[in-house]
């Protein structure tokens, strides 16, 4: 009796320890996305400068401009960590990289000072994204790899926890995605 007693209060204790685990690590992944969630957002607030900025320039390319609306659009449509909205992202980074490449067609652009600090702003945007992004895989590997291992994947499903999608953009769009480095040849007064 003695030890059908400490079994019990042994398989709660690993129940409890397990559990704490799995939520600390889905939390520590839920913290990595609203990390990612407030570069994104920063980014969202600085594409309607540069949109304008560009229009002012450009205002005849109207396909370009759709793209980067519609991709706003999907992205105020899709919310919470998830495929929907990793996919309204990667959307949205292809419509940054057509209004870039746009601009190689209007030297005059290139050499505006406003556009220039929001490119400079863009690319620095990019970066912070991207490191979010790694640690945010990195929460969500070490969470897969918590609920795949034993004893995790005993209790995992009876927990209510379940496998979740890493932030990734698709193997030939990796190259597409990145956005160009900012150049600027202008020399300053000495």
């Amino acid at each position: 009796m003695n030890g059908l007693f400490l079994f019990v209060i042994g398989g709660v204790a690993i129940l409890i320890v397990v559990y704490n685990r799995i939520a600390a690590l889905s939390q520590r992944r839920r913290n990595a996305f609203a990390d990612i969630d407030v570069q994104l957002q920063q980014r969202l607030d600085t594409i309607p400068n540069m949109v304008e900025t560009v229009k002012g320039y450009a205002g005849h390319e109207h396909k370009v401009f759709k793209e980067v609306i519609e991709a706003r659009a999907a992205i105020n449509d899709s919310y919470g960590i998830g495929p929907s909205r990793f996919k309204a992202e990667a959307q949205m980074t292809k419509a940054i990289r057509h209004l870039l490449a746009l601009v190689e067609n209007y030297p005059e652009l290139k050499a505006d000072q406003n556009f220039l600090y929001l490119q400079n702003e863009l690319s620095e945007l990019e970066n912070k994204i991207s490191a979010a992004r790694r640690f945010f895989n990195s929460a969500t590997a070490e969470y897969n790899t918590s609920i795949q291992q034993f004893p995790g994947n005993l209790m995992a499903r009876l927990l209510g926890f379940f496998e979740e999608p890493f932030f990734e953009i698709d193997g030939d769009k990796k190259e597409q995605a990145k956005i160009p480095p900012v150049v600027n040849m202008a020399q300053k007064d000495r």
